[in-house]
């Protein structure tokens, strides 16, 4: 989406990665990945970056209700130790910021995950403010296959969801699962504003850099028009 972006706006980016391991979406696997986080912010802190990322919703949103907050703070207070401020999205805080961006009330969602999981999203972002009135949960447990999703299989995936009375539709709530491709048609189709963890990440790290929200092709929320 940053790279979409040179080609209408003037900002040009670098990306610097440090990964967290999971190979099975698990809540065990989940945990012992949040527990390395701080390792990532301490390798990134060197790269004197404008701005932290931490890309996997569910990671954060099965630690607890809320936890959004907590990992914020501590990787902000770990760049603070390592000599180099920086503001720290998460996926999780994301998305809560996105649909609230959008004025949602009521979402519908697509999640890859086992359904024990999907009900943990589902339960915090309901922590949240925010009514989940229908999901669809794929059941994938190898996160190596989670990235592999066809992107445009989604389009008939979000058919199955009752979206009346919906504010917007969460086509991933896994910044791991494509779905970039698929938003444009998906909002098309069923005229509602449609995201995914990974847009509103990349919507509120923007925000955070004080740019405009707009990326060509990535929905309404990267249109420009919608402030937190």
């Amino acid at each position: 989406m940053l790279r979409a972006r040179e080609a209408t706006e003037p900002e040009r980016f670098t990306f610097h990665s440090s990964r967290m391991r999971m190979k099975n979406v698990t809540k065990e696997e989940l945990e012992a990945m949040d527990a390395d986080s701080g390792r990532c912010a301490v390798e990134l802190a060197d790269a004197c970056v404008d701005i932290l990322g931490y890309a996997c919703l569910v990671a954060i949103m099965s630690m607890g209700k809320g936890y959004h907050r907590t990992s914020e703070q501590k990787l902000h207070d770990i760049s603070v130790k390592e000599g180099h401020d920086v503001p720290v999205v998460t996926s999780a805080g994301a998305l809560i910021a996105g649909l609230n961006a959008l004025k949602a009330k009521k979402i519908a969602l697509v999640a890859p995950y086992l359904n024990a999981l999907t009900k943990l999203v589902v339960d915090y972002i309901e922590a949240e403010g925010i009514q989940v009135s229908d999901y669809v949960s794929l059941e994938i447990a190898d996160n190596v296959e989670v990235g592999q999703v066809d992107p445009m299989a989604l389009i008939e995936v979000h058919r199955d969801l009752r979206l009346d009375g919906v504010d917007a539709l969460v086509l991933s709530s896994c910044v791991q699962m494509p779905s970039l491709a698929a938003i444009p048609i998906v909002e098309k189709e069923c005229g509602l504003p449609v995201v995914s963890a990974a847009v509103c990440t990349t919507h509120q790290m923007l925000e955070r850099l004080g740019l405009k929200t707009c990326v060509p092709n990535a929905g309404s929320l990267l249109s420009g028009k919608y402030a937190s």
